[in-house]
């Protein structure tokens, strides 16, 4: 089973707005994000594993990971693919840069013809889920 990463959707206000984002960095050429180093299980990563993104403290999305590669600085890129998976909501608390995301303990996809406004909103999600009743 793969291996996942966690990370903030940082300055994005919505699943909308992180959308629209990473549609228009698309644009400009391969998503990548920038780390400053390798992350030590990578290679379990790469084997099939995703970015899931946190907006307001729950996860909400997820962008496969494509590749490693180098950036700037010395810095690693993550490639991602800039389509967006919905998936069911899971409450996670914020942190700084990215963390492990076990497999087993990943939210579902949502499934294919699901838009972003057939989901409830974020913060609902998370209410519901901090008081047990999703």
């Amino acid at each position: 089973m793969p291996l996942h990463l966690t990370k903030v959707a940082f300055g994005a206000t919505s699943l909308d707005h992180l959308a629209t984002r990473l549609r228009e960095r698309s644009a400009d050429g391969p998503v990548f994000l920038t780390t400053r180093y390798l992350p030590k299980r990578h290679e379990e990563i790469l084997g099939g594993g995703s970015l899931f993104w946190i907006i307001k403290h729950t996860l909400v999305a997820r962008s496969p990971i494509l590749q490693f590669g180098e950036a700037e600085g010395g810095r690693v890129a993550i490639h991602i693919d800039p389509a967006l998976v919905l998936t069911e909501g899971r409450p996670k608390r914020a942190h700084q840069g990215w963390r492990y995301l076990e497999a087993a303990d990943a939210p579902a996809d949502l499934g294919d013809g699901v838009l972003a406004g057939d989901v409830m909103p974020v913060g609902l999600i998370g209410k519901l889920a901090a008081l047990g009743l999703i």
